[in-house]
């Protein structure tokens, strides 16, 4: 494919750094659509949101050939609760306090998008945190790091000394399913590195 570029559906800074590291061409179009929550679907309720996101700004911008849009949404699951972004401190000190000690899931679904065909799927990637007190949880806050942050915590910035381990994707965790970004560029004719240049 030709003059490929992706659209991206959001204004997260995780996932334009991740496009990025990859070097897959891109422009940031953030999209105006309301993230809803299907209850105990967090797989339906991340790729309703990330096909919503995508087809609102396919909806304002018009594509070049090769142009695909992006959309991605990610949620935080435990015990079967969905964890979004958290509102406030208060909801972030709980949602620490949920997560401590246990493992949790981090679901992303992410929809691609060109005006004549559209492609959604997710991925799911295990995270455990570290037990934690009450004072490593107020700390945390206080650095702010869980605005914007599904289940209220960054795994790549100060949040990675929450995290013991993590099962499958780390990037899903991040904010963005490189595994599944690849393969469903494929399906769209985009070999993988076919957006990378040669070395000199």
């Amino acid at each position: 494919m030709g003059g490929f570029a992706v659209i991206l559906a959001s204004r997260s800074p995780q996932r334009r750094a991740i496009l990025e590291q990859l070097g897959i061409p891109f422009e940031v179009v953030v999209s105006a659509h309301d993230e809803g929550v299907l209850a105990g679907d967090p797989v339906a309720t991340v790729e309703q949101n990330a096909l919503g996101k995508a087809r609102e700004v396919l909806a304002r911008v018009a594509l070049e050939p090769g142009e695909l849009v992006l959309g991605v949404d990610t949620v935080v699951v435990v015990d079967g609760r969905t964890l979004g972004k958290a509102a406030g401190e208060e909801e972030a000190r709980a949602s620490l306090r949920l997560l401590a000690g246990r493992r949790h899931e981090v679901f992303s679904g992410l929809a691609l998008c060109d005006g004549r065909r559209e492609a959604v799927g997710h991925a799911g990637t295990g995270v455990r945190f570290r037990p934690l007190d009450e004072v490593a949880v107020a700390r945390y806050v206080a650095a702010g790091e869980w605005r914007e942050r599904a289940g209220a915590y960054a795994i790549q910035g100060v949040g990675s000394a929450l995290v013991e381990s993590v099962e499958g994707d780390y990037f899903n965790v991040v904010g963005l399913p490189v595994a599944l970004l690849v393969e469903t560029l494929a399906a769209f004719g985009v070999a993988p590195f076919s957006w990378a240049p040669p070395t000199p």
